[in-house]
């Protein structure tokens, strides 16, 4: 399959944006071409650029997720104005799927095969990444702190090159069956999920969690190529249900929120963690329709003022005035890329001068109690040769009407990947 002039000039001026020369830019010279062209071997006394892939959903149903990736290119533009990692530049090489899983394949391919990067760091989506696990496994090219949530990426016996970074969807998901257990033990649930492997993850650690102790009326699926929910929504206001678990990437989730305040449906209204930002889900929504909304948090909501005097949040200010000044600070995934981008910088400062790629994974699977700045506290960064769930903590919080409110403990909500 071959990208057509229209997609490459879509994916140059995304990167052009993001503030780097990138892709054939960096080939054009014949140093960074010699320097690049076996990255597993790169290390000693090679001291060429650290070529970084990465693969985000820029334009389709799940675009708003695109600024976690131009909030990664800033960040390793910043790193390269410090000096880089170990004397290297990082060059960040990052190219849309639309949210499309065969696109997702032939740019997986484009990057490890045409550009050489060292690793796919951070790719988006569950079935973006479920498309291109076995290819990136078959090359032993790392795909490595990749966002999504499904349990499976915690898998090192049959797929040694692939590490997730945030909390499981299943173990959100039965921090929101506890939840309910305890505050709302007589509860009618209706759930909406995304019909892939993203939703079904959600579904299943929910219903492993509720047992059957909590009663579901209905549960309704969409796809992403459907232009609204909201005949589902109708649907499933008129089960009776008074708890609704909301399980819907950020286009699908305001309208959600939305759908349900016209319809004057006012369940308890439980929305997973990767549809919280305030400014891609909840202002589009309306603050009036979200308040009250149920999630999770492991990050930092840069809208709560309880960080305003704090030290990490005034430093991720400083760096989005400075490299992404067009960047949106009320949204959490500008916190999300700044804070996994951090991680990943770690790892490559602790590899030194080996940077094979079994030494990245080697690394990445190494990591104890890691404290990153926009972690909430008491939440670290932990691995091991057998466990690949970096993050596994999480803390209720509730929508206010214009922010997010933290409340009750955090929760280890680890499951064993049996």
């Amino acid at each position: 399959m071959t990208t057509s002039l229209f997609d490459r000039r879509i994916q140059r001026r995304t990167l052009l944006k993001a503030g780097l020369a990138i892709g054939a830019l960096n080939l054009a010279s014949p140093l960074a071409g010699a320097a690049m062209a076996a990255p597993e071997r790169r290390g000693g006394t090679d001291r060429g650029n650290i070529k970084i892939g990465n693969i985000m959903p820029y334009s389709g149903p799940a675009s708003a997720y695109g600024t976690i990736g131009q909030t990664e290119a800033a960040y390793f533009k910043m790193i390269n104005a410090e000096g880089g990692i170990n004397g290297r530049r990082i060059d960040f090489i990052s190219y849309d799927d639309g949210y499309s899983p065969p696109k997702a394949v032939e740019q997986a391919r484009r990057l490890v095969e045409d550009d050489n990067v060292l690793l796919i760091f951070n790719s988006l989506g569950t079935p973006s990444n479920t498309a291109i696990q076995h290819y990136m496994n078959e090359k032993k090219v790392p795909q490595l702190f990749i966002a999504t949530g499904a349990n499976k990426w915690n898998d090192p016996k049959h797929f040694p090159w692939t590490m997730g970074w945030q909390p499981s969807y299943q173990s959100e998901a039965r921090v929101y069956a506890k939840y309910l257990l305890k505050h709302n033990p007589n509860g009618k649930i209706a759930i909406l999920y995304q019909n892939d492997d993203y939703g079904k993850d959600y579904l299943k650690g929910f219903k492993d969690g509720i047992g059957d102790k909590l009663k579901i009326l209905s549960e309704l699926s969409y796809d992403t190529t459907e232009p609204t929910v909201d005949s589902e929504m109708i649907s499933l206001q008129a089960s009776g249900a008074d708890v609704f678990f909301d399980v819907t990437t950020p286009k699908f989730a305001a309208q959600a929120i939305k759908k349900a305040a016209e319809l004057n449906w006012h369940p308890l209204h439980i929305l997973n963690n990767v549809s919280t930002s305030v400014g891609a889900v909840m202002k589009p929504a309306g603050f009036d329709h979200a308040k009250g909304v149920l999630s999770t948090a492991y990050l930092k909501d840069p809208t709560d003022p309880q960080w305003k005097n704090d030290p990490a949040y005034k430093t991720w200010l400083s760096f989005m005035e400075k490299y992404y000044p067009d960047g949106d600070r009320t949204s959490a995934f500008t916190i999300y890329g700044y804070t996994v981008a951090e991680t990943m910088a770690h790892v490559l400062r602790v590899c030194g001068d080996d940077l094979s790629r079994e030494n990245i994974m080697k690394q990445a699977a190494g990591l104890h109690d890691l404290k990153l700045g926009l972690l909430l506290p008491g939440i670290t960064v932990n691995t091991g040769p057998d466990d690949f769930a970096p993050i596994k903590q999480l803390q209720m919080m509730r929508f206010a009407g214009d922010r997010w409110e933290l409340f009750g403990p955090v929760i280890n909500g680890e499951i064993s990947n049996s």
